[in-house]
């Protein structure tokens, strides 16, 4: 199962300036993105992505899934404005219920460990 088999529209970047690049051509309803990337990283893209929210379409849901799973990096990656903090290793059907769930305003609270 994947998304765009569910009927998501799925968009892929390597970089923040794909993303950022991407996001101008459709503003996403969600973002999943990891947090070691090249150049600049998850936390720079979600920041840039909360910027520009007011301006381009409302509030993205945001996950953060991302091999960096310590205490403080949940809480630095929760605090930098992701929704939730989903650690790798996760299988396709645990991510995309969480997605679902958060689409539905029903995910784990941001202070709970997913």
């Amino acid at each position: 199962v994947s998304l765009a088999r569910l009927g998501a529209h799925v968009s892929t970047a390597a970089s923040v300036a794909e993303a950022m690049g991407e996001a101008a051509r459709r503003w996403p309803a969600v973002l999943v993105s990891d947090i070691g990337m090249p150049g600049e990283d998850g936390i720079s893209l979600i920041e840039r992505m909360r910027r520009l929210e007011s301006t381009r379409g409302g509030r993205i849901r945001a996950v953060a899934l991302t091999a960096y799973a310590s205490e403080d990096d949940r809480r630095r990656i929760l605090d930098a404005g992701y929704d939730l903090h989903v650690p790798k290793p996760v299988n396709t059907a645990t991510l995309i219920a969480l997605l679902v769930q958060l689409l539905a305003g029903s995910a784990p609270a941001a202070g709970r460990p997913v």
